[in-house]
């Protein structure tokens, strides 16, 4: 377990309580309509929870003090995030506050910074990536169309689905300006208002209640000035983007991991059968071993990837493939134990256990699926 200073302690007791007591799991129903999927007229998250998530600074963690920020780091972003995770908490913070924010960190110049930087730390603007379109994540396959016009960028195509795309202000878009999709070459990031003329959003309903976009683009109009990074060389840089929500994710799902194995073990501990407390049947306590040791595996993998973004570490890619890979396993297995430990209980809505389960199987395919980072691991690693 990472050694914490005095203030990255504060902040995740502080964390914890609000969560606890403002975003319990109860909260996350409210988001769900009664067939199962999210409301017809929920946008997948709390405005007002959002709002005094950014009054309590965490929407600008990451972010340079000279733009209204704290700069308190990645792990200390990554705590709260974990935090978060415990509950099911829906929010843009991952989005916004880590994605975003690292995107304009890594390669907005000077005056994209100070355009929208202060939005995302005061939680006033909500930016998101626009990376992939369809249900498999490859970047590289980028398609949507970026064409030279006048003194600009016309973009035409598609994206989906875009994670909290449905409220974001501010959409980091994935575009090919030149080669043929497959190619790494040709691929330029933009960064465009939502409310750009000729973008169409399209809500689109998923398991755990939240809100992800689909974005049509025609003929979208972008300014040349707001290009992130060089144009035709993104790849790098969507990599890097890509990394930090990748470890971003793994957080979360630690943190859903770990309060889907404390709910189970308290089940285990007293539910009876048979007249003797289920926990004390040795085929039950061996499973729990088992999801505890990995547990401790993956809260490893995921704090040693978000100090390695700190650090600068050269092995940040390899890191972020190895936590977002294992939280993916681990979190996928013990949401899966907790629905069969709890019996028929565990197969309602009105558990939680089904939320835990639904949250987990979104979760791993968000930013790269567990078998695409595991692939892209052994591949870093020369097997």
């Amino acid at each position: 377990m990472a050694v914490l200073n005095e203030e990255q302690t504060m902040l995740k007791d502080m964390a914890s309580e609000w969560v606890r007591d403002r975003l319990p799991v109860t909260a996350l129903r409210g988001l769900y309509d009664h067939g199962g999927g999210g409301g017809s007229g929920s946008d997948g998250y709390d405005a007002d929870a959002w709002a005094e998530m950014a009054q309590m600074g965490w929407c600008g963690i990451i972010v340079p003090e000279a733009h209204g920020g704290a700069d308190f780091g990645y792990l200390s972003l990554g705590l709260v995030i974990e935090e978060l995770g415990r509950t099911l908490a829906a929010s843009p913070l991952i989005s916004s506050a880590l994605v975003a924010a690292s995107a304009l960190r890594l390669a907005g110049t000077q005056n994209q910074q100070a355009r929208w930087l202060p939005g995302i730390a005061d939680g006033s603007l909500i930016g998101t990536l626009a990376l992939d379109e369809g249900p498999h994540h490859a970047p590289e396959r980028t398609a949507l169309a970026a064409t030279a016009s006048g003194d600009g960028w016309a973009l035409s195509g598609t994206k989906r689905p875009v994670q909290d795309g449905m409220i974001a202000n501010l959409a980091i878009v994935a575009t090919r300006t030149s080669g043929a999709p497959g190619d790494r070459d040709g691929l330029t990031l933009f960064l465009m208002p939502t409310d750009s003329a000729g973008l169409e959003r399209q809500a689109l309903d998923q398991i755990d209640a939240r809100r992800p976009a689909l974005y049509r683009f025609d003929s979208v109009n972008i300014a040349v000035n707001d290009v992130l990074g060089e144009v035709g060389k993104a790849a790098d840089l969507i990599d890097a983007i890509r990394d930090r929500a990748a470890i971003g994710m793994a957080a979360e799902m630690l943190g859903s991991a770990t309060q889907a194995f404390d709910i189970t073990l308290d089940y285990l501990k007293t539910r009876v059968q048979f007249g003797a407390i289920i926990g004390s049947f040795q085929a039950l306590q061996h499973r729990a071993a088992e999801l505890f040791g990995e547990l401790q595996l993956t809260r490893s993998a995921v704090e040693t990837a978000l100090a390695a973004i700190d650090a600068d570490d050269p092995a940040l890619p390899a890191l972020a493939s190895l936590a977002k890979a294992t939280a993916g396993e681990t979190l996928h297995r013990i949401s899966s134990q907790m629905v069969q430990l709890h019996g028929g209980i565990g197969m309602t809505h009105e558990h939680d256990a089904g939320l835990y389960l639904k949250r987990a199987r979104v979760a791993e395919q968000c930013h790269g699926s567990t078998a695409w980072h595991r692939e892209r691991w052994a591949r870093l690693n020369g097997y």
